[in-house]
């Protein structure tokens, strides 16, 4: 892999690693001053509103930008999110609990500003970096370095929170998101602007990589079978919860909790450098997601800690399948001069199900309970796999060597 590509993977790998702390000490934190799980999903509803209003606009941005810049403010915005965070919980300002809840809701309002402009911009930059045939191996090393900063993120997280403190792992947050910055600015990346299209108005721009997507044959399905399966299916909000009342593990083993889908994400992901999914890919994500439905199934009834992590980590497996078979087919499927608007569209879907799903657990949780609502989250999932496998026989006979070669 060339050296760029890497020093990309290695931005990406702190990024994420100080995304993920972050989540935790809002999380926990929220539940702390709260107690309440609503709050929990209103904090991913947060998350959810700006990244999924100003995808298309940022996804327009980036085909007309360089990425690469875009990327740098991203990872600004962070810093300052971060930075915000930090200053809710110093001691210096003894801020009332109401105060301390609303700029962690602003705090988390500015990650989801920031995620709407990191996926395109992220995706626009691998295919300039690596030779095509090389991308559904690179899909894979990306997932790898993410997944095993999703692991040592949220673990460290937990653990830093039980032994310094909030403010203390939010200044370590902040000092991840700074190193991050400064091996994008070594990364080279030649970009020419592209033009507008005069012909068209910028609405017509806007929803082009959306009609794109929705009268392709195999991303569209491809995108909504992950949309609905996460949407339902995960429990990232009902954590702390479990922790808490159930599994009875405190802010610690919430952090592992956290990590456990990344320990099984990554052991498969850099399995995955290895031995590629090329052929027979529609069959691998139907079968991956069916398999992460199981696992969120096992885990919603499970009151052992350790059967808990089994499931958890094996559903973190099931789920990097399904991303590098997705991620594959939507970077060998998009037009250059449409990746990110496409990519755009993607991280709507992907905003959908991670944080729309968050609010979707808390408030099925508020009403529900914790446990009913993951036992209908994993329901729900293996039902959508049946749906969409008997409607969509395109995807069903997806070859990545056929796009690779389109």
């Amino acid at each position: 892999m060339p050296i760029d590509f890497k020093r990309l993977m290695a931005a990406r790998f702190f990024f994420s690693f100080a995304v993920q702390m972050q989540v935790i000490v809002l999380g926990w934190r929220m539940y702390e001053l709260t107690h309440d799980p609503l709050h929990l999903g209103l904090i991913g509803l947060v998350e959810a509103i700006p990244a999924l209003s100003l995808a298309l606009f940022a996804g327009f941005i980036v085909d007309h930008s360089n990425p690469l810049k875009i990327y740098r403010k991203v990872v600004m915005v962070s810093f300052t999110s971060g930075l915000l965070m930090l200053v809710s919980q110093l001691k210096m300002f003894d801020l009332a609990t109401s105060d301390q809840v609303i700029l962690l809701f602003c705090s988390s309002f500015l990650t989801g500003s920031a995620r709407a402009f990191s996926q395109p911009s992220m995706y626009s930059m691998v295919p300039k970096l690596i030779p095509k045939a090389l991308i559904p191996q690179s899909s894979a090393w990306m997932s790898g370095a993410m997944q095993v900063s999703r692991i040592s993120g949220p673990a460290l997280g937990g653990l830093l929170y039980g032994f310094i403190g909030v403010s203390g792992t939010a200044s370590i947050v902040c000092m991840l998101l700074l190193t991050t910055l400064t091996v994008l600015f070594m990364i080279q990346l030649s970009h020419v602007n592209k033009e507008r299209d005069k012909t068209k108005s910028v609405k017509e721009e806007l929803l082009l990589g959306a009609r794109f997507v929705f009268r392709h044959p195999i991303l569209f399905p491809a995108l909504t079978l992950d949309m609905v399966s996460v949407l339902f299916g995960g429990v990232t909000a009902l954590l702390p919860i479990y922790a808490a009342e159930i599994l009875m593990t405190g802010p610690k083993g919430l952090g592992i909790l956290r990590a456990a889908p990344a320990v099984g994400a990554a052991i498969m992901s850099f399995t995955l450098t290895r031995w590629e999914i090329k052929r027979k890919a529609g069959n691998w994500l139907f079968l991956s997601v069916a398999g992460f439905g199981v696992c969120i199934l096992v885990f919603a009834i499970s009151r052992s800690f350790t059967l808990s992590l089994i499931a958890l980590a094996l559903s973190g497996a099931f789920d990097s399948i399904s991303m590098l078979v997705r991620t594959a087919a939507v970077q060998l499927s998009s037009p250059e001069n449409m990746r990110g608007r496409i990519s755009a569209v993607n991280s709507i879907f992907i905003g959908s199900s991670n944080e729309l799903g968050e609010f979707e657990s808390g408030i099925a949780a508020k009403f529900l309970g914790a446990m009913p609502a993951a036992v209908l989250g994993g329901i729900v999932c293996l039902s959508t796999v049946g749906i969409v496998a008997i409607i969509s026989p395109t995807l069903r006979r997806l070859n990545l060597e056929d796009l690779q070669n389109s």
